[in-house]
């Protein structure tokens, strides 16, 4: 008879997923102080912005894949950004059923505003290793990505 072994305890702490959401939400949560509290946006609303700064024209759809974010809170935040004149709605000629978005002239002013500080946070928070960690750190992370993407 095999004798009965009781599971070690979940420390949740230690739990990868957990760590590297906690660490998102914390980093996230300082950003999203500094863009609500400087430029009235969201964490989300900003992601937006930065997404079409570099991708548009792109669909709100597209903006949700490609910030792994949920689509009604891109929604809202592109419905948002267009009320505010931040971004432009249009409708894409090869499928009258969608609209792509891009930003306005005065988003991409925006953006440039806010791009200096969000890379000073991250500059702040790479400062904390040395070049070989941050290097062996973005290593990590891709195959992670890699690794999650695959799940």
């Amino acid at each position: 008879m095999k004798p009965i072994t009781t599971p070690a305890p979940f420390a949740l702490e230690a739990f990868l997923p957990y760590r590297l959401s906690v660490l998102s939400n914390t980093v996230s949560d300082a950003i999203a102080a500094l863009y609500r509290s400087r430029f009235g946006l969201t964490m989300t609303e900003w992601r937006c912005i930065a997404i079409l700064f570099r991708f548009a024209p792109v669909s709100a759809r597209e903006v949700a894949q490609r910030g792994a974010m949920d689509k009604v809170q891109v929604s809202r935040a592109i419905a948002t950004l267009v009320e505010k004149g931040l971004a432009l709605q249009t409708t894409d000629r090869t499928d009258r059923r969608r609209s792509k978005l891009a930003l306005s002239a005065a988003g991409r002013r925006l953006h440039d505003e806010i791009l200096p500080l969000a890379r000073g946070v991250e500059a702040r928070l790479l400062a904390t290793l040395d070049a070989h960690e941050r290097a062996s750190l973005d290593a990590a992370l891709e195959r992670l990505a890699a690794a999650a993407a695959a799940l």
